[in-house]
This record gives C-alpha cells, structure tokens and sequence, in this order.
C-alpha cells in the first residue's frame, strides 16, 4: 500500500479503514472477525485507522484500541468528538465547548488505551460555540501532547478558514463518493489552496456503490434503510446508476466498490478515502482497488455513469442534515 501525504506532513496510507460499522449502525458486530479485519489492514500496509467516541457510543475505541494495543507503531490512528451522546446510544447534541473537547479527549485517550491520539478530528460543528473557542481548546490538547494533528468534518470553507487561522488543519473529513461531490463545488478547493488534505468517508456510498447494492441494509440493526437514497422510489432509480457502473466494472473485470474507489482516489493525490468494513474478505477487496489504473477515457466514463442530478434522496435524513455545516 502506498501512501500519500494529507496537510501538515501528515503521512498515512493511500487508503484507510474506516472501523464505525463494527460496532454500530451498519447490522450486527463481531469483534472477533471485527478484530482480525483490523489486523488484516495492518499487514496490508493500511496503516489509517479511524474511529470515533459517538461510534457504539464508545465501544468502537475500545474495539480499535484492544486491536492495536500490540502494534501501536504501525497505526495513525484518528478519532472525533462532537457528537455527544449518553451510554445507552441517546443522542445529546452537537457539542463544541472547550470544556467537552478537553473532557472527551480524556475520555477517548482512555478508551483507545493510548498516550497520544495522532489525528483529532471535530466531528460536527457547535453552531452555538464560536469555533474559535472549540478550536483553541484543541490546539492546547496538541500543546499538551495528547494529540499529534488536528482535523474537521463537514465543515464549510469559512468555518475552514476561521479554524486554520487558529491551527492548521491537517485533514477535513467529509463524504465524497460518486454520487455525493458536493465538496468539489467549494470545500476541495479550500483545502488545496490551504493545504490541508481531504479524507473521504462512505467512498462506496454506504456500501450502495456495490454489486450487494440491491442487498444492502436488509440485516438486523442497519441503519441505512433509514437514509433517503436506501428507500422506496429513490431505492430503485438509484439502482439504475449502479446497473451503469457494473457494467463499466465487468469490463475492467473489477468490483463495482473497486472501481468506485480507484474513482476516488484518482481524483487528487492529497484525498484518501476511508471505506469502511469488518470483514476480511471486503477488506482485501477494497485494498486491491489501489492497484486499478483508470485511463482519462475510463475516468471521464465512470463520471458520466453516475449524472448527480440522477441520485435520488438527501444522503442523510433531516435532523442530520440539519446538523451539518458544509
């Protein structure tokens, strides 16, 4: 696995692993084949790990922390705050004091069994905090060397630019995948003009961007029925678009999720995607994708597959795209 390199020198692999649905969200976990999935990534060279406090709540960073205890020197590991939520799962609030940053990075330091976290991300802006005020909360969690490098998640460029002015950011994490590339109308060129990197979560599409696709969401305990692209009417005009990108795979004789990835990740050098697993075998999948070569032909083909105005559905439901800032 090669690496690339997101702002501030941060160096990780080309490719992360995204850990959320091991815990949480997308149907039942299994910590063991959770855990060897992990290792797996390791030995692979992802070296990328992400997770967050709100993901279980908090059982995922003790899942990833027991995983890694043994080769912490291999992994930059993130983590994210803002989401507050209680032990039961109970949503709270967005939630950016100053007091909560330093409070949840504690917390998360002790669950994740580590001295240091290398990439501290605010998960969701606090509208109600002004970020100068979150922000200069966690530039002294850097000062105070219990963490390494500082990122955000779906924030707007001018939340970016107010945020940088305070620390430089290192990474924003927002969703980008075929068909969610909102961020390429503002957010991407904020970030190169400041250089500070991209990660791209759901970079298949929650897993839609695949050849399960007509499959995806039926288990017990997935959440992803719940989002506006996954039901009725949308569901199935939005089949359509994968129905185009199966076909571009077979000849390529690569996955649909494959080639949704390798899309990805031949749209800048400074944009790593996260997809996320806890299964072996779609692990390995995902990691060969950095191996496929798209000519500019086969680019601007895959584009083409998937018109944005065609995509069906909100990529979240209300109340959270109501929470987000960008």
């Amino acid at each position: 696995m090669k690496t690339r390199t997101l702002g501030q020198g941060l160096t990780v692999s080309e490719m992360g692993l995204g850990c959320m649905g091991m815990s949480e969200f997308y149907g039942v976990g299994d910590d063991v084949e959770s855990t060897a999935t992990i290792h797996a990534a390791l030995d692979r060279g992802v070296n990328f790990l992400d997770t967050a406090d709100m993901y279980g709540p908090f059982t995922n960073e003790v899942l990833v922390g027991r995983a890694i205890a043994s080769r912490r020197e291999e992994v930059i590991l993130a983590t994210k705050f803002g989401n507050e939520r209680q032990p039961d799962g109970t949503y709270v609030r967005v939630n950016g004091t100053p007091e909560y940053v330093k409070a949840a990075c504690d917390a998360s330091l002790a669950r994740l069994g580590v001295d240091v976290i290398d990439l501290y991300y605010q998960h969701r802006v606090d509208r109600t905090v002004p970020i100068e005020e979150t922000w200069g909360a966690m530039k002294e969690l850097v000062e105070a060397g219990k963490v390494r490098y500082l990122g955000i998640s779906e924030a707007s460029s001018a939340t970016i630019e107010r945020a940088h002015a305070v620390h430089p950011i290192a990474a924003l994490q927002s969703e980008y995948s075929l068909w969610t590339r909102h961020v390429e109308r503002d957010q991407l060129q904020t970030c190169r003009r400041l250089g500070i990197g991209f990660v791209a979560y759901s970079p298949i599409g929650r897993g839609f961007l695949t050849n399960n696709a007509a499959t995806i969401g039926a288990g017990e305990r997935e959440n992803r029925p719940n989002f506006p692209r996954f039901q009725g009417e949308a569901r199935e005009k939005n089949l359509a678009i994968v129905a185009r990108l199966e076909e571009l795979a077979a000849t390529k004789d690569v996955t649909v999720a494959q080639l949704s990835l390798a899309w990805v990740l031949a749209q800048g050098d400074d944009i790593v995607p996260i997809p996320g697993t806890k299964r072996r075998r779609w692990l390995e999948e995902n990691c060969d994708a950095a191996d496929i070569v798209l000519s500019t032909d086969e680019l601007a083909a895959i584009t083409a597959a998937v018109p944005l105005d065609e995509v069906v559905g909100d990529r979240y439901h209300a109340a959270s795209m109501a929470s987000l800032d960008g």
